[in-house]
């Protein structure tokens, strides 16, 4: 019941921070690890940012050892359109902003556009960020904050 309640967001986000290709293969190994450890699961506790800590950790993992840190491969978990815009103008301007927003998330430090993608793609609290990286809540605050002003910077230049 857990895997399929959940499936979905793990890809999401081992794709969004990294694992590219290898996140189908990240996610099992978390769900694993995360089954293996249930009965250290505190439970008072939100088990999706757990999840999502682990998925976090397994993608740091599987990125070191393939040696491509700053790479970045993110997947929109959004469900691709089945109607045909009517706008077909509008629709690529959409798409090439979509395009530029993602190089220009790519292009963050590490720590920056983790926070950015749990916050804004992933659309998690800042409480349950935190968790999920490990961190404390002022420094995702601060992260999103930087991330968030290194994105405008971008986009601005790219409008200019």
């Amino acid at each position: 019941m857990l895997v399929a309640r959940y499936s979905a967001v793990a890809h999401r986000t081992a794709a969004l921070l990294g694992a590219g290709d290898e996140a189908e293969d990240v996610v099992q190994e978390a769900f694993v690890k995360a089954f293996r450890h249930l009965a250290g699961f505190r439970r008072d506790a939100a088990f999706k940012p757990w999840l999502l800590r682990i998925v976090a950790n397994q993608t740091h993992t599987t990125t070191r050892a393939r040696g491509r840190r700053g790479e970045l491969t993110l997947r929109i978990g959004a469900q691709p359109e089945l109607r045909v815009p009517d706008d077909p103008e509008g629709a690529v301007i959409a798409t090439d902003r979509r395009a530029r927003l993602l190089d220009a998330v790519r292009a963050l430090p590490e720590r920056e556009r983790e926070a950015v993608v749990c916050r804004y793609f992933l659309q998690l609290s800042e409480a349950e960020t935190a968790e999920v990286l490990g961190c404390p809540l002022g420094s995702v605050k601060s992260r999103t904050s930087r991330g968030l002003a290194r994105l405008r910077k971008e986009v601005g230049r790219e409008l200019s």
